[in-house]
């Protein structure tokens, strides 16, 4: 299938590379087209250029829409309903949803201006080629509860302190602080210490809430990237940890053949390992040979004598 096993290394890299080029082409096509003498004077560059991207972009999608079937995942196998499922994943979508605005314009009549801009959502289609974004998404699942439960703290001192603010500057300022939900607006510039100063409390009890309410704010934002950085290394030291299983197993005969070699470095894609991080990982294999440190046995024979 496309980008995937079946073709050539050199072949899959030049199809992505091009595909990149491309989704980086049209989001600076998008930004450019926005200045208006650039847009009077190349309107008919952008305009071709946008048709040749759907074009592009329309075949990527029903190339990986056919050949959904041929992924290595079960669920996709069925004819139809593997690529029905295929079709409501979520690069699947972001793949529809770079080529849908313009046939949406096509066939409705919706603001020209409003479709140009939703072509910067082809930005999206990077995150199949990122592996940042991709480790970035394996780590927002494998810490949704620990990021909803910050977000609900977050939530709830960010309603407590705009009923306060309101409570505290309504009289002072009527027409500022006129009521709660437009309190809020102070209450989200001040958690995160913007401070635009648009909305200022000027009685003495509004003061000190706005002051006890930034210093929650560098705790409280500081909260979810600590979350995400130690999810993101923990995330990367799984994968490296498969990774390295995925060679033990084919080192356990002491050579590595040529299908094993394929093995592997399909491995290193699905888990979105670096060339380096793979190289390192086989080379501490090949050296070590795989032998336990106290006994001297190889690993999978230790461990199955500690399990026996």
């Amino acid at each position: 299938m496309l980008g995937g096993e079946g073709h050539s290394d050199l072949l899959v890299k030049v199809v992505d590379f091009v595909l990149i080029a491309l989704v980086v082409l049209n989001v600076m096509a998008v930004v450019m087209e926005s200045v208006e003498h650039l847009s009077i004077a190349h309107g008919p560059v952008f305009h071709a250029f946008d048709l040749i991207s759907v074009a592009i972009f329309s075949v990527e999608y029903l190339l990986r829409l056919w050949t959904a079937v041929e992924m290595d995942e079960p669920r996709y196998r069925h004819p139809v309903w593997g690529r029905l499922r295929w079709a409501v994943s979520p690069m699947a979508v972001v793949d529809l949803l770079s080529v849908l605005p313009f046939y949406l314009g096509i066939v409705v009549e919706i603001d020209l201006r409003a479709i140009r801009v939703l072509r910067v959502l082809r930005v999206f289609k990077l995150g199949r080629y990122s592996m940042a974004m991709s480790v970035m998404g394996a780590v927002a699942r494998q810490e949704a509860r620990s990021i909803g439960s910050i977000l609900f703290v977050m939530m709830v001192i960010l309603v407590l302190a705009s009923s306060l603010i309101y409570l505290f500057e309504h009289r002072a300022q009527p027409h500022i602080f006129s009521d709660i939900p437009t309190s809020m607006w102070w209450a989200v510039v001040t958690l995160t210490t913007l401070g635009y100063g648009d909305m200022v409390p000027i009685t003495l009890l509004g003061r000190m809430l706005g002051a006890l309410t930034a210093i929650l704010g560098v705790g409280m934002i500081a909260l979810p990237a600590g979350v995400l950085a130690s999810g993101f290394s923990e995330q990367m030291r799984i994968r490296r940890e498969e990774y390295r299983e995925a060679v033990e197993k084919a080192l356990e005969d002491g050579s590595l053949k040529r299908n094993e070699r394929r093995l592997l470095e399909q491995t290193r894609r699905t888990l979105q390992l670096s060339d380096d991080e793979a190289a390192l990982i086989l080379r501490q294999a090949v050296e070590t040979g795989h032998l336990c440190p106290h006994c001297n046995q190889p690993l999978r024979q230790h461990q199955r004598s500690e399990e026996e």
